[in-house]
């Protein structure tokens, strides 16, 4: 007569030799797939080293500027590198944050105003255009230009027991393509 539990064993073994055997397969097809989590862009980066970008880069944050028609002071830092580690190695972006201070809370007004209709006159789409999700709850707007691969967001902020009136923006390039990895060691 049979064992009943030898064939009871002998199918909890089998199942578990499956399941181990299911595990190695799983694994082996995610390594397959690729070693890499590097994700896909919506566009293709453009080749450019560093600086060329970054003059680009403040080429368009002057031209914000002279939508706003707003004369103040301007501070100095420029364009800094941030890699696009997760789209691929030899992949960077700049972002611009600056301000123009040394005006009134009239300039503030009148320059967010003038960017409103000089953004879409000049390819960009405005994508937000409301209040900061703070305190003062200043206006402020998010806009992108696909074509010239830049986003900003600009912040107006009134005179305030904190600070004097200024417009606060931040400029943020598409990624671009370095000539290679290497090229981007030491950047900032």
């Amino acid at each position: 007569m049979a064992d009943p539990y030898r064939s009871a064993r002998h199918r909890a073994r089998a199942a578990v030799r499956a399941l181990v055997l299911a595990a190695a397969i799983a694994s082996l097809s995610v390594l397959s797939v690729g070693c890499s989590n590097v994700k896909e862009l919506s566009y293709t980066p453009v080749r450019m080293d560093p600086d060329p970008a970054r003059t680009k880069t403040k080429e368009v944050s002057s031209s914000l500027l002279e939508m706003t028609g707003v004369q103040g002071k301007v501070t100095e830092p420029g364009p800094t590198v941030t890699r696009c580690r997760e789209y691929g190695d030899d992949l960077f972006s700049l972002s611009h944050p600056w301000s123009v201070y040394g005006i009134t809370d009239e300039q503030v007004d009148t320059g967010m105003a003038a960017l409103r209709t000089q953004l879409v006159a000049n390819g960009w789409k405005i994508t937000k255009d409301g209040k900061a999700n703070s305190t003062a709850q200043s206006p402020e707007i998010y806009a992108e230009n696909d074509s010239q691969g830049f986003a900003m967001v600009v912040t107006g902020r009134k005179q305030s027991a904190t600070g004097g009136p200024m417009l606060l923006f931040k400029v943020i390039s598409h990624c671009y393509r370095a000539e290679s990895a290497a090229a981007l060691d030491g950047e900032y």
